[in-house]
């Protein structure tokens, strides 16, 4: 076993360990490994599953259906795009657009130098200031290609 499968292991078991007795224990144990490494690799999946007695499928499923669970990690900044109807019928459509050009990647997918990450959301919370996105835990309303472009820029600037 390499040392990085020994390291996904202990993280695996400290995990598992923090909530085995727990009804639903798959959830935090999930939640555990991405706050610990910002992904939950694929090879944690099997480890997981034979911790909780549970099947590969199972857990799988559990990640695939809660887009907050990602396999890779994720870029330095996650932008979330609002994609509520509020937010879509004041422009979100077209933001989304813009925002996939200039960023060169769709939902899900990180830019290739690592920076960000793009991710849908279904509502922000936000909807009196449509379109919204968050960018980390940075809320921004009423957010136009050009407020976007700005946003983005500053945080190449920063690194």
């Amino acid at each position: 076993m390499t040392a990085a499968a020994v390291a996904l292991q202990e993280i695996v078991d400290a995990a598992v360990d923090a909530h085995r007795g727990r009804i639903g224990a798959l959830l935090p144990v999930l939640h555990e490994i991405q706050d610990k490494l910002g992904h939950v690799p694929p090879d944690a999946v099997p480890m997981i599953a034979q911790a909780l007695n549970l099947s590969r499928a199972e857990v799988h499923g559990v990640m695939s259906f809660y887009h907050d669970f990602r396999a890779e990690p994720a870029g330095e900044h996650t932008v979330h795009l609002c994609r509520a109807e509020a937010c879509q019928a004041m422009g979100a459509r077209a933001l989304e657009r813009h925002v996939q050009a200039r960023l060169g990647i769709g939902f899900g997918e990180t830019t290739k130098n690592g920076l960000f990450t793009l991710e849908p959301v279904y509502c922000l919370g936000n909807c009196a200031c449509p379109p919204s996105i968050r960018i980390n835990d940075e809320l921004h309303a009423r957010v136009s290609p050009e407020k976007f472009d700005e946003l983005i820029a500053r945080l190449e600037a920063a690194g």
